[in-house]
């Protein structure tokens, strides 16, 4: 393919990010040209996709890893309150997109799931007990629920209790406004409409080089992956939104403001069981505590997902090691990652992180009986032959620059100064609150015309500009509208007996 294509924005991914950011672009700008790139078949292939992410609406109500416990026994819950507040800009962006009629059918993408904690031992039912006091008095958590009460737990979770025993102490919080996310059908939906409005979504494109030209446009060179073609694409604005592979992308580009960042990629695998007897007794997110030394992202879980109109019950993540960026990318991406600029970020990382090291070498030598004790753990009764193990996504951790060389988990937005080009890295809770981090994007980018984007900005997210923990009456009426919109009125809370 010869000569070169134009579009005002091109961007590279198509996942969810990208999703969403052309979905937001189409109602600030519709008049922009908009170009998707994406190196696989299909769009939704890669993290996005319903088997490699855990499907949770992240939003604090039972990730335990969101409220830290200070040396002092205190718990600060400032990053819950954020996450939280952020899934409702999700919500709010997503009913909009309903009425709209771009979603037809929300239940397609979200079903309502109560999130539960789940811990055991003295120490760690005292945590828990301290945190549920504070969440459960702030305005976003009502209505979540503690108790240590082996009977109540087994009206949550009867799968989880039957045949448990009681010799140590258990607890557990609930809430019924938890949901699970097939964040795979929500990309789908979202670019075949995207499609519909005249963007072009061009797959098996691989982004080969991103490069500056004189005049302040950006020049992706781009390859036919099933030609092997290639061309260049001209572009006023980019955006990386290509999970792990985004890094390598950002290298290329030459910003300054790229200097001095690296990966770390952790892969994920989980347990699942589709036997309808099994599947029928758990109806919940339960999350535990992670292991010492574990990432973030490894907090153990006991799941009730959707996929495909199918309940499943998934267990995990155990994490793996690859060098790959993404699951279908090249075992050299950690080698090509590393630059002159980011080594020394590496080496203090790999020093200051060596008991992640030791986890991942261990959760590498699990074998199938160690993966089930740990399972037992959640499910007393689970049998071998229930569970089958699937591989999950592939993450990158961002690890920041030198002398910190810490190892980030979450997501960072990275751009050049003069807006023109912006990445995303990291990993959760990422999807969840997909929404508020393309808005960052657009905030850092396009200063010049939020001015007249904001009313519709507002049009679509009514809390925008709004400090939601500041104004309970308008989060009230969020959740209310939204729950509403998006069919998640379905579990009442429960009321002590």
């Amino acid at each position: 393919m010869d000569g070169k294509t134009r579009s005002d924005v091109a961007l590279v991914g198509g996942g969810i990010m990208s999703a969403t950011l052309g979905t937001l672009f189409r109602q600030l700008a519709p008049d922009w040209t908009i170009t998707v790139f994406e190196r696989l078949d299909e769009v939704a292939v890669e993290s996005s996709n319903e088997w490699n992410n855990a499907g949770t609406g992240h939003s604090a109500l039972c990730e335990l890893n969101y409220t830290v416990e200070k040396p002092d026994g205190s718990i600060d819950i400032s990053k819950a309150i954020q996450v939280n507040e952020q899934f409702l800009v999700s919500r709010q962006f997503w009913s909009f997109l309903v009425r709209q009629g771009i979603i037809e059918n929300p239940k397609d993408f979200i079903v309502p799931v109560p999130h539960m904690s789940f811990v055991q031992g003295e120490t760690n039912v005292s945590f828990l007990k301290k945190r549920h006091q504070l969440l459960s008095a702030h305005p976003l958590f009502q209505g979540m629920e503690y108790s240590e009460d082996p009977a109540r737990l087994r009206e949550w979770i009867p799968l989880m209790m039957k045949e448990r025993k009681l010799d140590r102490p258990i607890a557990a919080t609930w809430i019924a406004s938890g949901t699970d996310v097939n964040f795979g059908a929500l990309t789908r939906m979202l670019f075949r409409h995207l499609e519909r409005d005249g963007v072009e979504v061009q797959c098996s494109r691989e982004v080969l080089d991103v490069k500056r030209t004189r005049d302040g446009m950006w020049r992706l060179r781009v390859r036919d992956v099933k030609t092997g073609a290639t061309y260049d694409h001209v572009s006023k604005f980019v955006f990386l939104g290509a999970g792990g592979w985004s890094l390598l992308l950002l290298q290329k580009s030459g910003i300054e403001e790229g200097k001095g960042i690296g990966g770390f990629p952790v892969s994920g695998l989980f347990m699942v069981c589709e036997n309808p007897e099994i599947v029928r007794e758990h109806r919940a997110k339960v999350y535990g505590k992670a292991p010492v030394g574990a990432p973030p992202m490894s907090v153990p879980h006991l799941d009730s997902r959707v996929i495909g109109g199918r309940e499943y019950v998934l267990f995990g993540p155990f994490a793996g090691f690859s060098p790959r960026f993404l699951k279908t990318g090249s075992m050299l991406d950690l080698v090509k990652s590393v630059k002159l600029h980011n080594l020394s970020t590496l080496l203090a990382a790999g020093a200051k992180n060596a008991s992640l090291t030791l986890y991942l070498i261990r959760q590498l030598m699990l074998t199938k009986k160690q993966r089930m004790d740990e399972l037992r753990e959640f499910v007393p009764t689970a049998r071998d032959e229930d569970w089958r193990l699937v591989v999950a996504g592939q993450r990158v951790q961002v690890i920041k620059r030198h002398p910190r060389g810490e190892l980030q988990f979450g997501t960072e937005v990275v751009s050049a100064k003069d807006g023109s080009i912006a990445a995303l890295l990291g990993a959760s809770p990422g999807a969840s609150v997909v929404v508020s981090i393309m808005l960052e994007v657009i905030r850092k980018c396009f200063p010049d015309r939020l001015p007249e984007w904001e009313a519709k900005i507002r049009e679509m997210i009514p809390s925008y500009g709004v400090t939601l923990r500041e104004r309970p009456d308008l989060m009230h009426s969020i959740q209310s509208e939204t729950a509403e919109v998006l069919g998640l009125h379905r579990h009442e809370a429960r009321t002590d007996a």
